[in-house]
């Protein structure tokens, strides 16, 4: 392929879109990242596995969704198969130091400790629900749930149910450790 001054401008302004859209929709990421994975470090690879996929899938953004919904399904894919690795792997020596951080001027207590507890409990659901759970926590319509998944709107409704009320009783029985 021969590079030209026109080829270049147009990777460049492809490049630039690309890092508007991320800035634009990073929060999706930051929250598939933070109820895939417990540690920050962990988080931090995910979310940066995630950059990846999507600016290798970019040139293939046809643009028949919105960016939103096609980053939706490539971080999920991409969060489950970061997942399934991830626990083929052993880590010792894992330390929490979250209890050592040091509280901000806007910082509420209750509202972290409700925030954290609600993400333990996360943690404790098998990827799809927690795809599911993500999709309601973000107000996804079914119909694009079912677009995304693959399966019928009433199938969606079925297993979003399912899928709350097993973070339910996860809540309520205090199932998740603190």
């Amino acid at each position: 392929m021969k590079l030209t001054l026109q080829s270049i401008s147009i990777m460049a302004s492809s490049e630039q879109e690309f890092l508007q859209e991320i800035e634009k929709h990073k929060g999706i990421i930051f929250k598939i990242s933070k109820m895939y994975m417990d540690h920050k470090e962990d988080r931090d690879d995910l979310f940066q596995e995630i950059t990846y996929q999507v600016w290798k899938a970019y040139p293939n953004f046809r643009g028949e969704s919105g960016f939103a919904t096609w980053l939706y399904r490539i971080a999920l894919n991409t969060a489950i198969i970061f997942l399934k690795n991830e626990k083929k792997r052993s880590f010792i020596g894992r330390e929490d130091f979250s209890e050592y951080r040091i509280p901000q001027e806007e910082f509420d207590a209750e509202k972290e400790e409700k925030l954290n507890m609600m993400y333990k409990a996360i943690h404790k659901l098998n990827p799809i629900d927690k795809a599911f759970i993500f999709y309601y926590l973000e107000d996804v319509s079914g119909r694009e749930i079912a677009d995304q998944m693959g399966i019928s709107e009433g199938n969606v409704r079925v297993k979003m149910n399912r899928a709350k009320n097993k973070l339910k009783d996860i809540l309520e029985t205090n199932t998740y450790s603190l």
